[in-house]
């Protein structure tokens, strides 16, 4: 009995021995090398993971980074050009500082301005909602307010508003992830250049209707009139399909063009109020008023 099992104890360490020596020389010829700056690079990113970045999560983009020998059109939206300064230096690589982004949600249709025409009973998805039909409203291109974006967020940036059933942009936690893009099956939410104090122009509409049919739909339509692109004097708007779009990288926030529509369809954010401008014309007669008052009173006196 005992010799029996001796002899399954050596049997067996001898075929698992065996084995272990079989797989250690597939294993090194088969290995993959990984280089290990794709480590250092990872923990210099933030590792959000949300793939603002384009690849599938920081490791993926690590990678990237590491195998690409031209880095500047690789960027990370949630670290910003700090951390791409870091990790050029990890690589010995040199990239360009990138212009901060932030998201814009394009649609200006609250209730007061886009009435409801029916009531949609089904799941609270945007992409579902989409998929069936245009939504509560005759505009079938403006937010269907379910809040796809809202649950993409990551970074508590988004938020529905309750009064205008729109979403909402808290700029300082916006990481331009562009997450909520994506999740918008309308694709009213942009990516735009965040300008000094936040000041941003552009118009919140993206309904590509005849002027008509769009302000019946909502009373803050763009119409397709042009006169904002006329009055810009830096030929940053665009007309195409009876839709006004302002570049964000030529415009110069000259705010001429806000004044211009008729509709109110392009906004002007963290401006400060305008100057209210006196009517000279009318500084002027009063005087003149007062001095025909001052004049009959003194002939009625001599009488």
């Amino acid at each position: 009995m005992s010799t029996t099992i001796l002899f399954t104890i050596i049997s067996l360490s001898a075929i698992g021995g065996g084995a272990a020596i079989i797989l250690y020389f597939v294993a090194q010829k088969f290995k993959v090398y990984e280089d290990p700056r794709i480590d250092q690079v990872e923990e210099a990113l933030p590792g959000a993971n949300c793939g603002g970045c384009g690849y599938p999560g920081c490791r993926g983009f690590a990678e990237a980074l590491v195998k690409t020998d031209d880095i500047s059109e690789l960027n990370c939206p949630v670290g910003g050009n700090e951390t791409m300064s870091t990790i050029a230096k990890i690589l010995g690589k040199e990239v360009e500082a990138k212009e901060p982004l932030v998201a814009v949600v394009r649609c200006s249709g609250s209730p007061e301005h886009r009435k409801r025409v029916n009531q949609y009973d089904g799941a609270s998805s945007c992409a579902i909602s989409s998929s069936l039909y245009a939504g509560e409203t005759d505009c079938q291109y403006g937010c269907l307010g379910l809040g796809d974006c809202v649950d993409a967020c990551d970074f508590d940036a988004i938020y529905m508003d309750k009064k205008t059933g729109l979403p909402v942009v808290i700029d300082d936690n916006c990481t331009a992830c562009g997450a909520c893009v994506k999740a918008c099956p309308n694709d009213i939410i942009e990516l735009r250049k965040k300008n000094k104090k936040d000041r941003k122009i552009f118009v919140s509409c993206i309904n590509q209707d005849k002027g008509g049919i769009a302000r019946k739909a909502c009373r803050v339509a763009c119409i397709g009139c042009g006169k904002c692109v006329k009055v810009c004097p830096f030929d940053a708007i665009t007309m195409e399909n009876f839709l006004a779009y302002i570049d964000p990288v030529k415009c110069k926030l000259c705010r001429k063009c806000v004044t211009e529509c008729p509709t109110g369809s392009i906004l002007e954010i963290n401006f400060p109020p305008r100057k209210v401008k006196e009517d000279t014309k009318n500084a002027k007669s009063e005087p003149k008023k007062v001095s025909e008052k001052s004049e009959n009173n003194s002939s009625t006196q001599n009488k």
